[in-house]
């Protein structure tokens, strides 16, 4: 099927280069609606550099295309990625919009406690490495559902992943493309829903035609690119401060608006459960996000998923220092300077943009357009494991599994994944212009929640419990995702910022603490109620898994051992 669309490939190739530079000459002539300057609306280095990458990019993935010709090949690569090559992958996908831009926005506004998002979204790795890694390859192929599923009945446990996974898909998707959409709007000038279109128009095409392959080049070159320059971003910082974290934390004291408290936790999280909470959804998160559990499948064996891992961490931990300086280097050089700023004060393109004004600050226009490519490569790189998790979550688990009873006709799961990846773009670009003006960290953090609440409590007891069965696991992970979504619905940041109430129904910062323990109570209450002779077989089921999970003796396909 693949073979057949090469033309297809070049067309979209080329007619998106087109986009890309027809965004580029429309620069000059669009209309700032920030109240940017004429010379930021026509930054012709940061423009040429980002066509550049874009153009790079889409040859990835035209390359690609050349060798994505089955089910397999779409969703995990064929199983023929190494381990340090998926950990830079890893980390390609989980380094994303929410945490350069979002993070080192958290700690511009916030001081210290915006750290809480880079110990938050860290702490999860070693859950994945010790618990989940090796067990995920050994009894998985395509998706997490796969291992969710293995040993329970089919339909209704694929029901709930797909369920879970498109939920956590759609939220984080919203994140990524508000982070796109003020970036293209601040450095081309153009309006917010343009810029958000033109992203949803790549990440269609890039994985419409690479599938896992593009997808995962792109996150490897990104993750170095997004590495080096933060790298040079926070030693610039640093070396402006004789390489005395303490000197720089004493000037943000003395420039920041909030003084000493920025150095004192209280500024975003105001009361203990909220922290709780909110540090939970991020540990337990990381354990339940599709588009990160679906890269264990692209590697060849169990060993090289626990290097990927210990190489994801290694790479993540370090960008989160970098992270760190680079918010407290924003306070100093970009909260002190009229440049960054509109005629009311408020920074250009939003708090989310700190960054990015900070690469300008200290690397000139030239480093600017370097970093501008270098976050856009971020949100595309996340965006398309995104849309990919998501596709195959309708093609694989819904479509081929539940409605085709495993048999799919052939061709017709790929035909599937690429109609939702369509019909995903499209969505995401809806919701990304209603989301506007969120914080994205905050609103990946949410995603965080949900996927916390549904997807990790269902994996974990379904691997490690015994007693868990087919009902149990449905039901308990149902309860999670109703709960998880209803709250967040009900708390400020959608209650409040999105639909104009007056006050919260639901006070606290996340939901998780609550709907986490709803997910794990409700999977064992509803297991161990469960009398049917369907109970029996999966109680049963578990030592052939246990076997297969710790040795992988019979895992089957590309990932045999």
């Amino acid at each position: 099927m693949m073979h057949a669309s090469r033309p297809a490939v070049r067309a979209a190739v080329r007619s998106t280069a087109a986009l890309a530079l027809l965004a580029a000459a429309g620069a000059a002539v669009a209309a700032p609606d920030l109240g940017q300057s004429v010379k930021q609306a026509t930054n012709w280095t940061a423009i040429l550099m980002f066509s550049a990458f874009v153009l790079m990019t889409l040859f990835i993935t035209k390359w690609a295309a050349k060798r994505t010709r089955s089910a397999s090949d779409f969703y995990t690569a064929g199983g023929g990625i190494t381990g340090f090559q998926n950990g830079l992958a890893i980390a390609g996908d989980f380094m994303s919009a929410a945490s350069f831009l979002g993070i080192s926005a958290a700690v511009f506004i916030n001081g210290f406690d915006g750290l809480i998002y880079a110990i938050g979204f860290l702490v999860g790795w070693p859950v994945l490495t010790f618990l989940m890694a090796e067990r995920l390859r050994n009894l998985g192929r395509f998706t997490f559902a796969d291992v969710a599923a293995y040993r329970f009945a089919q339909k209704p446990v694929r029901l709930f992943a797909a369920s879970g996974t498109l939920v956590v898909v759609l939220f984080y998707l919203i994140a990524q493309m508000v982070g796109a959409g003020q970036l293209i709007k601040l450095l081309f000038g153009l309006d917010y829903w343009i810029a958000v279109v033109l992203v949803g128009v790549l990440m269609m095409v890039y994985v419409l035609f690479g599938g896992m392959t593009a997808t995962t080049w792109v996150q490897i070159i990104k993750a170095v690119m997004l590495l080096g320059a933060t790298s040079y971003m926070a030693f610039a910082v640093l070396a402006l401060h004789d390489f005395s974290p303490s000197a720089l934390f004493g000037k943000a004291v003395e420039v920041h608006a909030k003084g000493d408290s920025i150095m004192g936790p209280g500024g975003f999280i105001k009361d203990p459960i909220s922290g709780i909470s909110f540090g939970m959804a991020l540990m337990f998160g990381t354990a339940g996000l599709p588009h990160i559990l679906m890269r264990f499948f692209t590697v060849p064996s169990a060993k090289e998923a626990r290097k990927s891992v210990l190489w994801a961490t290694t790479w993540i931990g370090y960008f989160y220092v970098l992270v760190f300086i680079i918010g407290f280097g924003a306070i100093v050089l970009v909260g002190t300077s009229a440049d960054f700023k509109d005629g009311a004060g408020k920074l250009l393109g939003g708090d989310n943009m700190a960054a990015v004004h900070l690469a300008k600050a200290v690397g000139g226009d030239i480093f600017l357009g370097f970093i501008s490519a270098v976050a856009f490569a971020t949100i595309l790189a996340v965006v398309a494991g995104l849309t990919l998790s998501g596709a195959s979550a309708v093609s694989h688990d819904l479509y081929a599994t539940v409605i085709k009873k495993g048999k799919p006709a052939p061709g017709s799961e790929l035909r599937v994944s690429k109609f939702t990846t369509i019909v995903l773009g499209v969505i995401a670009v809806l919701l990304g212009i209603v989301f506007e003006k969120q914080n994205v960290a905050f609103m990946v953090s949410l995603a965080f929640a949900i996927a916390a609440s549904a997807n990790f409590p269902v994996l974990f007891m379904s691997v490690l419990w015994s007693k868990c069965t087919t009902r149990g696991a449905t039901v308990g992970g149902f309860l999670g995702l109703f709960t998880a979504v209803a709250l967040t619905v009900l708390s400020k940041s959608v209650w409040v910022d999105v639909f104009h109430n007056a006050t919260a129904i639901f006070p606290y910062t996340s939901p998780a603490l609550f709907s986490m323990t709803v997910g794990f109570v409700g999977i064992w209450l509803f297991s161990v109620t469960d009398k049917s002779p369907r109970a029996a077989i999966d109680k049963a089921g578990f030592e052939a898994q246990e076997i297969r999970s710790e040795t992988g003796i019979g895992a089957s396909g590309a990932h045999a051992h």
